[in-house]
This record gives C-alpha cells, structure tokens and sequence, in this order.
C-alpha cells in the first residue's frame, strides 16, 4: 500500500467559517494590510480577534 499523500493533518484545523459583510472602506483597509504584511486576508482577520481578545482580558 502506497503512502497517503496530501497534506499532513493540522493540529489546529480550521474546520468553522464565518461569512461577514464588510464595507469598500473596510476592504480598502484589509487589503492594504494585507498588500503590506504578506499575510492572507484570514491571518491579518484573525490577528485582529487575537488583538482584541488581549485587550479585554487585560
């Protein structure tokens, strides 16, 4: 038998999605993040909860 091939199994899937409506502005916004970190437009969202989420449990 041939080994499984693909990717390796993440021990963090991310297995939820949420659907949001944003704004042109608010695009305009996630997209020059995105343009000057490198990071995709999910890391740079999920950067944010993480900021926000430090934040409140200061």
């Amino acid at each position: 038998m041939s080994p499984r091939n693909g990717r390796p199994p993440s021990k963090n899937p991310k297995i939820h999605e949420t659907r949001i409506r944003m704004s042109d502005d608010d695009i305009e916004k996630l997209e020059y993040c995105c343009q000057v970190t490198g990071f995709t437009k999910a890391d740079v969202i999920r950067k944010g909860i993480s900021k926000v989420y430090e934040e409140l449990k200061k």
